[in-house]
Parts: structure tokens; sequence; C-alpha cells
């Protein structure tokens, strides 16, 4: 549910009570292990993480006047949704945050591309702050730039 708050608190107040928590929680778990060079804001209707301007000028391939986003945290009718875009784009990081799901949660991985699909009463806060900090902002302007780098050489071939 895209929402109209024009900050992350604001954000996180219009919850109701019970999903107010978990999303706060998650919020705070992500911003304590975060690295360094990252910026919270709100983008596309939900709390975002993103690598701002000021240190990647060319921001979001898809949409070059936002920064760069890295992940983001919505409240959804059925789940929080949390989307970490290193996941979608690193098999390691990948096979890394399931098998790490396996072992600290008891409920099942219920996941998309990028999506991680988290009921309130089960949620893995440790694992969470891990994967906020799994990738810092060099490396993750890497991971983009080497992703759109194979894209281009694709799209040139004959």
């Amino acid at each position: 549910m895209r929402s109209n708050a024009s900050t992350p608190d604001e954000y996180i107040a219009s919850l109701p009570e019970g999903r107010r928590e978990a999303v706060a929680a998650i919020r705070d778990v992500i911003n304590k292990n975060l690295p360094d060079g990252y910026v919270e804001t709100m983008t596309c209707g939900m709390i975002g993480w993103v690598v701002p301007h000021e240190i990647y000028p060319a921001g979001y391939h898809c949409d070059p006047k936002q920064p760069l986003p890295y992940i983001n945290l919505a409240s959804q009718k059925n789940n929080i949704s949390l989307y970490s875009m290193c996941l979608y784009g690193s098999p390691k990081h990948l096979a890394w945050f399931r098998e790490e799901w396996s072992k600290r949660s008891s409920s099942r991985l219920d996941m998309g591309k990028s999506c991680i699909r988290l009921k309130d009463k089960a949620i893995p806060l440790d694992l969470i702050g891990e994967l906020a900090a799994l990738v810092t902002v060099e490396e993750w302007i890497e991971m983009c730039e080497s992703a759109m780098r194979r894209t281009r050489e694709r799209r040139q071939r004959p």
C-alpha cells in the first residue's frame, strides 16, 4: 500500500499499532547496521535507504533523477515487504540469505526476486541487520555498474 507520508516517522505513525511496532523494529535494526553513505528517505511511498546523488550522481538507471536504491521497507496488506536489491543482484548474497534464514527463523522464507515478505511474529531482526550491513556503498555501486555493463554488452552482440 503506497503511502503519502513525507518522512519515515510519518510513515510509521500512519500504520496500525501492531504493524507499527514491527516496521519500527525493522527500521531501527537497518539504521543501526547500515554502512556509512546510505541515506534513509521516503521513496515510492515506502521507507528507503539509498545512495544519494552526492555520492553517486548517475542515480538509479531506470530513473536517474532518483537516487540509487539499496533497501526498501513497506507495510502491505498481508505482510511487511523488505526489498533488498543486493539479493536480486548477487547469487552469492542470495544463497547466504536463504541459508541463514533457515537457521534463524522457524517460518518458511516467502520471497520474490528482491522482496522478502515478513509476517509480524517471525522476523529475524539479527539477520535483517546483517543483510543491511552486507554491502558497502562502494560495493553496491560497483555491483550495479557491473550489471549495467553486462546488459549493454549483451545488447551489443549480434
